[in-house]
């Protein structure tokens, strides 16, 4: 059963701690369209299954990567496409929508997520700290 974008965007704010939705949305479609890059196969397809339509299709549809990004190189990559932000902002945007994403996947689908991507990446997926 997918979450519905409202409690989705709802949750991203709230660990985020953005003063808008439309934060938090744009940030979503940033990192989705990273992380969608490089998940294949079934893994992609049921993470996506769990995810509002909206999301879904950007993680379906995603940025080719040339090659796995290290989990440095996906937070710099991050602060790149998201204006104005620096590697800590985006390392704490990462954070707060992996971690939302982890929530709507569950643990066990979240391991296989895990498993595709390059070591590291378990602490992206965790709240965003505070640094």
């Amino acid at each position: 059963m997918s979450m519905r974008r409202e409690s989705f965007l709802a949750h991203i704010q709230e660990r985020g701690q953005y003063d808008t939705r439309e934060d938090a949305e744009r940030v979503a479609r940033v990192v989705l369209a990273l992380l969608g890059a490089h998940l294949v196969g079934t893994v992609r397809a049921q993470l996506a299954a769990r995810l509002p339509e909206a999301y879904a299709l950007i993680l379906l549809n995603p940025l080719q990567a040339e090659e796995p990004l290290t989990p440095e190189r996906f937070v710099r990559a991050t602060a790149a496409w998201i204006e104005g932000a620096t590697e800590k902002t985006a390392l704490w945007d990462i954070g707060a929508v992996l971690s939302t994403v982890a929530a709507a996947a569950g643990d066990v689908l979240t391991r296989e997520v895990l498993l595709q991507l390059p070591p590291g990446y378990d602490l992206l997926f965790g709240h965003p700290q505070p640094v």
